[in-house]
């Protein structure tokens, strides 16, 4: 297509500029300049929209890397001409802000020739949302009238990626975003983040932790717009979250489970290779796994939570109690609305039906067909191989542990990494803190065939968002594995709900 080739040449010829006359000492300003821009036709559907693009904007004054922190801004022509798009004008329209962060990985900004990495089915994508030809999720989300920004972000692979530079780099674009408010079309004040697994984590961080002061050192050294950071809503699929207490939730779902496939995934940049290997768990493992799940009860009867019923969520030291059974209710709704909309469902004989009417699920035959994934512990490995681990190095330390079990047990004279940088990856201690924005709106999407993390820990961060007020549209899509943006009608259609 026309617009694809266009995009793409503009992407590396900018991005080769912008490397090549990027020494460190260098500071960038941040202004926007409303007329460095090319202009990029867009057809979906025999509908065509025309589109500006501003791309590989330098985001912050004093840059690490300037391949990552840089950010694309496209918006639809019409706005600079006072014309309506589905209903949103210059002064109105949304920003949605995807990015493209997976396994913590060093990211580029979304462009409009589709997504690079993170869990997406382009084809499936577009049959959902009705497009016959294969575009972003950003070029749909112009369609609906929005402007988008999306925002590069440093990752684990370089030693000035580690933890919390990815949540620090997003929080300066959105400081951009908002500095710039009255320069550039768009409604500053209605950012709508959105990400798939690490990237769904991030999404969820940076509604989390609206202006929280822990990050303004890191943003202060980048020279980071002086503004806020909070954002309206987050879009967040499957998001790999919660990560110092992952592996208790993992082991909680998955004890008792000792077959597994294990994906083993090598990346760099945007290169996946994913390979499947099918094992039995040791001895040490199981005793692993049965440490872990013993310390998952105290977690959550500690967080005091509610159901969305006001019914005190809890579990016994056996790993039962209200707690397993909202996330069997959340299953159960699950499967009531794959019937609804014609899904057959009736090869899962441990679903009991009344007619068409999903009465009971029984859970533990539930969790033989999810199957197991990881081994334990499924993120803070004790030989310190995972990506996780090395997202919590430093510039000195490659990869560090990030829970007390994974460093008392560590096979690899493993460090511990810094409590407060734990505490910056993970939304749930900053959700309502005072002195924290937290966004008002949440849509938060876990498929019930995701083995990548427990149900558990959506399903804690969204229930601790309800019981501090925030509006959270929650859901596990029946038979989606770990993957995002296979509903976009559905996200659109929540995020004009919301912006009206």
């Amino acid at each position: 297509m026309k617009y694809q080739t266009i995009a793409l040449i503009i992407a590396c010829s900018l991005s080769t500029a912008v490397i090549a006359s990027a020494p460190r000492e260098k500071s960038y300003s941040l202004q926007f300049d409303a007329k460095n821009y090319k202009i990029e036709e867009l057809d979906i559907n025999g509908q065509s929209l025309k589109v500006r693009a501003y791309t590989n904007i330098v985001y912050v004054k004093h840059p690490v890397d300037t391949k990552y922190e840089v950010m694309n801004i496209y918006i639809p022509d019409a706005y600079f001409n006072h014309q309506q798009i589905n209903g949103f004008d210059a002064t109105n329209a949304p920003i949605f802000f995807p990015n493209e962060v997976g396994g913590y990985m060093p990211a580029e900004p979304a462009t409009l020739v589709g997504r690079k990495m993170g869990g997406r089915n382009p084809t499936e994508q577009n049959k959902v949302a009705g497009i016959s030809s294969t575009p972003s999720t950003a070029a749909y989300a112009l369609y609906q009238g929005y402007v988008v920004a999306s925002a590069g972000a440093r990752g684990r692979t370089a030693t000035t990626g580690k933890a919390p530079a990815a949540i620090v780099d997003l929080k300066a674009a959105v400081r951009y975003l908002k500095y710039n408010d009255k320069n550039m079309p768009g409604d500053a004040n209605k950012i709508i983040s959105n990400g798939t697994s690490a990237g769904g984590a991030m999404s969820a961080l940076l509604g989390a932790t609206g202006d929280a002061k822990d990050y303004m050192p890191y943003l202060k050294k980048l020279g980071a717009a002086n503004t806020s950071d909070r954002i309206f809503a987050v879009s967040a699929y499957c998001p790999i979250t919660n990560l110092d207490h992952a592996d208790m939730a993992y082991e909680w779902q998955l004890n008792g489970i000792h077959d597994y496939k294990k994906i083993n995934i090598s990346m760099l940049d945007y290169k996946v290779e994913r390979k499947e290997t099918a094992g039995v768990l040791s001895q040490e493992q199981i005793r692993v796994s049965n440490d872990l799940k013993a310390q998952f009860p105290n977690y959550v009867n500690q967080l005091s939570l509610v159901s969305p019923q006001k019914q005190p969520l809890h579990l016994t030291q056996d790993g039962s109690g209200t707690f397993k059974d909202l996330i069997k209710q959340y299953l159960i709704k699950s499967a009531q609305t794959a019937i609804d909309q014609g899904q057959d469902l009736s090869q899962y004989t441990w679903i009991k039906k009344d007619g068409q009417h999903v009465t009971d699920l029984n859970y533990d035959d539930y969790l033989v067909y999810l199957q197991r994934m990881k081994t334990p512990p499924a993120f803070d490995a004790l030989d310190i191989s995972s990506g996780e681990n090395q997202e919590f190095g430093t510039e000195k330390i490659d990869k560090q542990h990030f829970t007390t079990y994974g460093f008392q047990h560590s096979t690899a004279q493993g460090t511990l990494a810094d409590p407060k940088i734990i505490k910056m990856m993970n939304p749930m201690p900053y959700i309502g803190q005072k002195n924290v924005h937290t966004s008002e709106y949440w849509r938060i999407r876990h498929g019930a065939y995701d083995k990548d993390t427990s149900l558990a820990i959506p399903v804690i961060l969204a229930t601790k968002l309800q019981n501090t007020g925030s509006n959270v549209d929650f859901a596990l899509p029946w038979g989606k594995p770990h993957s995002g943006d296979y509903d976009l009608a559905e996200l659109f259609a929540w995020i004009n709900k919301i912006s009206r």
